[in-house]
């Protein structure tokens, strides 16, 4: 099981909901915990085991949707751009290339790192990797862009 460390946390709930517009059940980041204005940051999110997508993705053998864990480290990518900028700004997932090397299971907290890579008129590249303790489980490149 994965181990909390929300003692640190630099942002709670209360504040990412200022910066991201997702709420329950499609918010997939509970805390920042570490982060460096335009460059990187790392948010965890606690895997409920009475999250609505256990239900079904695998009755018996519940895992972490794999697009939901690359929607999560979207929503940190976001929040890197909302608290370097202090606004809110919307974006959208414009690409993303994820590969995907264990699953992350109820009760594991998920901590997800994105770092800005480029940008280049209306999107911005990040490079991103999720873990669960300390095993990489997810790692690649995504790119937002700002909502016209």
């Amino acid at each position: 099981m994965g181990k909390t460390m929300s003692s640190r946390a630099l942002y709670d709930i209360s504040e990412i909901e200022k910066i991201l517009p997702h709420r329950e059940p499609f918010l997939f980041v509970d805390r920042v915990m570490e982060m460096e204005k335009d460059i990187r940051i790392v948010t965890e999110m606690d895997l409920k085991p009475d999250a609505p997508f256990f239900t079904g993705h695998f009755p018996g053998e519940p895992i972490m949707p794999g697009v939901l864990v690359s929607e999560a480290l979207a929503q940190t990518s976001g929040l890197l751009i909302g608290l370097s900028c202090k606004k809110k700004r919307d974006f959208v997932l414009a690409s993303v290339t994820i590969k995907f090397f264990t699953p992350a299971r109820p009760g594991d907290t998920l901590r997800m790192e994105a770092r800005l890579t480029k940008e280049f008129g209306a999107l911005i590249q990040f490079k991103v990797a999720a873990f669960v303790d300390q095993t990489l489980i997810a790692r690649g490149t995504l790119a937002l862009g700002e909502k016209r």
